[in-house]
């Protein structure tokens, strides 16, 4: 079964084909994705690696947690479940006068 990882402390730079490649050293990759913001279009400095099994997940953790990746340290570790953030509210909208009843 597939294992997530999550890879802190990338370099801006870094692109999916990157982490990847880097990330194939331990083994058996199914997907590698950089974090994207919305507004800039511009990586966060993390990312997702899925490896195959739970073997390469744990070979790619003692391989690149802690260490030097392109000048910057990594933090890998396995990735925890996308925990329900709470639903944004309108009425705490500052902003225009929403008011109208044009």
């Amino acid at each position: 079964m597939a294992k997530k990882l999550y890879v802190g402390g990338l370099p801006y730079r870094t692109t999916d084909s990157d982490l990847r490649q880097a990330f194939e050293q331990a083994g058996a990759v199914e997907s590698a994705t950089i974090i994207m913001d919305r507004a800039t279009n511009r990586s966060k400095g993390f990312g997702f690696v899925e490896m195959t099994n739970d073997d390469d997940a744990q070979k790619a953790i003692e391989l690149w947690n802690g260490k030097d990746f392109d000048g910057r340290r990594l933090t890998v570790n396995e990735a925890r479940p996308l925990e329900e953030r709470p639903r944004r509210d309108n009425d705490n909208f500052r902003g225009g006068n929403r008011n109208n009843n044009w």
